[in-house]
């Protein structure tokens, strides 16, 4: 999967619901502001490098969301051709922090995606990286399978998250091992193979792999047999990478200068690392050089609140050399 294209520009799609979040902080409930994994990704790319065209693929429901929030996404050139406007409510969650856990609760949602939406030009020029980072199910198999077989060559990376998901009548969101559930991942990691890059917090990881033990959950991906990377965030300890015949790289979190706000931190790791892992020579160096960038990029978007907190490579790559981590005094 070369890097081929005339004006050297790595050309990136997003695929997931645009989201409104609600976050409450110490009881404290702030503004609502942009979310979403395709938002936190793209805006950071945009910010870490000029050297990518990023584009976006949702739903976006007019009714409840304020169009002013669309600037972000206007001012970097991010391409919102593939965003399709509908006379609905917009998926909003609110996100209620306390001692570094959260509860999170659907408000409303925007409909399904459709893959025949997707617009001509990303056939006639297709993207090199493809994530898919779906929120609350928007994104079928039946999607998964037509976007596997339309982009044959796109490194493909999936967001656990969203397809993990189980919501309640009320809108609660929780994990549960639930067979149906697991066997769709499963089948989307088998229909990807060795294009895969997977990424799922800890407690997503281990409900897929019905494991406790980290290293056991790391392990369990090795009965795919395929050569594709898997990744598992830790929150302040950092993250854990795995592929077949390869050993467990385990990387650090990076310390912040503050707390302000988590949410997203994952996007940020996931776009971050695909990119740099598509524009290197795929060695497992190469992997693991691209995790801490990852990590490190993640590490500023905490420090403020919404996506503010995201730095260029330069500042990333001088956080990365410096190595200072949580726990350990610097």
């Amino acid at each position: 999967m070369p890097n081929s294209n005339n004006n050297n520009m790595t050309r990136i799609l997003f695929i997931g619901h645009l989201a409104i979040d609600s976050i409450i902080r110490l009881k404290k409930v702030r503004k609502p502001s942009l979310g979403g994994s395709v938002s936190f990704g793209s805006l950071a790319l945009k910010k870490y490098t000029k050297n990518v065209n990023v584009s976006i693929i949702s739903n976006l429901g007019k009714k409840n969301f304020n169009l002013k929030l669309l600037k972000p996404f206007n001012k970097k050139g991010i391409d919102l051709s593939g965003m399709i406007m509908l006379n609905t409510d917009n998926t909003n969650f609110v996100l209620d922090y306390f001692n570094h856990a959260r509860v999170l609760t659907l408000k409303s949602r925007s409909p399904n995606l459709n893959f025949n939406d997707i617009p001509e030009k990303f056939f006639l020029n297709p993207p090199q990286i493809i994530i898919l980072a779906p929120l609350c199910n928007e994104i079928s198999i039946d999607y998964v399978k037509n976007v596997i077989k339309s982009f044959p060559n796109a490194l493909v990376g999936v967001d656990l998250q969203g397809f993990i998901r189980k919501i309640d009548e009320n809108g609660q969101v929780f994990y549960v091992p639930e067979l149906e559930i697991i066997e769709h991942v499963k089948e989307i990691i088998k229909l990807i193979r060795d294009r895969l890059i997977l990424k799922g917090s800890e407690i997503e990881m281990k409900i897929l792999s019905g494991k406790e033990n980290l290293v056991e959950v790391m392990q369990y991906f090795y009965e795919f047999n395929n050569q594709a990377i898997y990744i598992m965030t830790l929150g302040e300890r950092g993250s854990m990478i795995i592929k077949q015949d390869k050993e467990i790289i385990k990387v650090p979190a990076f310390k912040p200068k503050r707390v302000a706000d988590e949410t997203g931190a994952g996007d940020v790791y996931l776009a971050i690392f695909m990119y740099e892992y598509f524009n290197s020579k795929k060695t497992w160096k190469d992997v693991e050089k691209a995790a801490y960038l990852a990590s490190a990029a993640a590490s500023f978007l905490i420090e403020k609140k919404g996506t503010s907190g995201i730095k260029n490579k330069r500042k990333v790559l001088k956080r990365v050399l410096k190595k200072c981590y949580i726990n350990e005094n610097c």
